[in-house]
């Protein structure tokens, strides 16, 4: 046994199951309406109680997850049960498009403006249906599945606020999210399906987003892949070029493709290459491709989501191909990440200012809640058991 790496397999078990999902199971759940509440100050105090589909969604996902695929906890699946119950009742419009957010009770505040709110929901009611073996779960999560796969090439619909035809764009999100929903539904789907979706998606990804001469994935590309001169254009994010870069890693596994593996992981210590600051450490927030002023102000904020998913991607990379490379970089992310995000007894802080102070004392929020972070300690625990040759220690 690999004890280095069963170290951190432990590090990142205890951080879960022992720091992460209590915080959330002691403060977030709404027993009184339903649903959880998402904006949790440091010490876990409710400072506001609107629901945010995304962020609904992604608990019921990340408690249904857990307990499908480390044990049968029955509090995990009522945890689940509490958002999936309240979402299904309330977090839908008549057509069956899914809100961004609603009030605490439930009532609708915000429209269903693109597809992302879909996305989720798909995702989280696939792995609840799993966990609860319920087929009204099952139709919800294939009925956003449906919605998702009918509006993908034109994800905002009637809320598109851009004139139509000027300067068309399409967006990394849309494939890359896809790519991994579509792996999470894998189970509710006929195998044909799956592999074809799979296929466009990678096909899209590697195709038009990435340019191979730089090796950088751009968040926005003309239709036909072209790059266009402007801030859209030029926009690189960081964190979801490396995200994206590990669905493909994931897909790899599935079909057994280790050309493709070997091209995400190159892509990824590209994006690594270009977007570390080399000043005060850890990963921009954006970029633009030209060099130029990026038009986000919070460009060069650090961020939670970011280098988790980067962890995720190296510990993964360095799995699947043993390159030196991923894990030189790992240990650097890993060094950054938890010396600045990690918060001992509880919920990681999300936002750091460029020099690594943290910017807002909050755990959760609008845009941060149950997910980037457990899904990622529980992503990497299991790949460091796997590393460590003691398959005990993925349980």
């Amino acid at each position: 046994m690999n004890l280095a790496f069963a170290e951190l397999a432990a590090q990142y078990k205890q951080a879960l199951l022992e720091d992460v999902l209590p915080f959330w199971q002691n403060h977030s759940l709404d027993k009184q309406e339903g649903g959880y509440f998402t904006c949790l100050d440091a010490q876990g105090q409710v400072y506001d109680t609107d629901k945010f589909i995304w962020l609904q969604n992604r608990q019921v996902w990340t408690f249904s997850m857990l307990y499908n695929q480390l044990s049968p906890e029955s509090d995990w699946l009522e945890v689940a049960r509490l958002g999936a119950d309240f979402l299904a009742n309330k977090g839908r419009d008549a057509e069956g498009n899914w809100y961004f957010a609603l009030n605490r009770v439930g009532e609708p505040l915000v429209q269903p403006y693109n597809i992302f709110s879909d996305c989720f929901a798909a995702m989280a009611f696939s792995q609840f249906a799993l966990a609860s073996q319920k087929d009204e779960a099952k139709a919800v999560a294939l009925q956003a599945y449906n919605n998702v796969l009918r509006r993908q090439q034109d994800p905002k619909g009637r809320y598109n606020k851009l004139y139509p035809g000027t300067r068309p764009l399409k967006s990394l999100a849309v494939p890359m999210i896809l790519a991994n929903l579509t792996l999470e539904m894998a189970p509710l789907l006929d195998a044909a399906q799956l592999d074809q979706v799979l296929e466009q998606t990678v096909t899209e990804v590697m195709t038009d987003f990435l340019d191979a001469k730089r090796g950088l994935l751009y968040e926005a590309v003309a239709p036909d892949g072209s790059h266009v001169d402007c801030f859209e254009g030029r926009l690189i994010n960081p964190g979801h070029g490396i995200e994206a870069m590990w669905f493909l890693m994931d897909i790899g596994q599935r079909h057994n493709d280790s050309a493709l593996i070997q091209q995400a992981v190159d892509v990824v210590l590209n994006i690594l290459d270009f977007s570390w600051d080399q000043d005060y450490g850890g990963l921009f927030y954006f970029l633009d491709a030209g060099g130029y002023p990026p038009q986000q102000l919070e460009w060069d904020q650090k961020l939670w989501w970011v280098h988790l998913e980067t962890l995720v991607a190296l510990v993964m990379g360095y799995r699947l191909t043993g390159r030196d490379e991923c894990w030189q970089w790992y240990q650097k992310v890993h060094d950054y990440s938890w010396s600045h995000f990690a918060d001992p007894g509880r919920e990681w802080f999300g936002y750091l200012n460029r020099t690594g102070r943290v910017h807002l004392q909050l755990k959760g929020g609008k845009w941060k809640g149950c997910f980037h972070v457990p899904r990622a300690l529980y992503l990497c625990w299991q790949q460091f058991a796997q590393l460590s040759g003691d398959p005990i220690l993925s349980s």
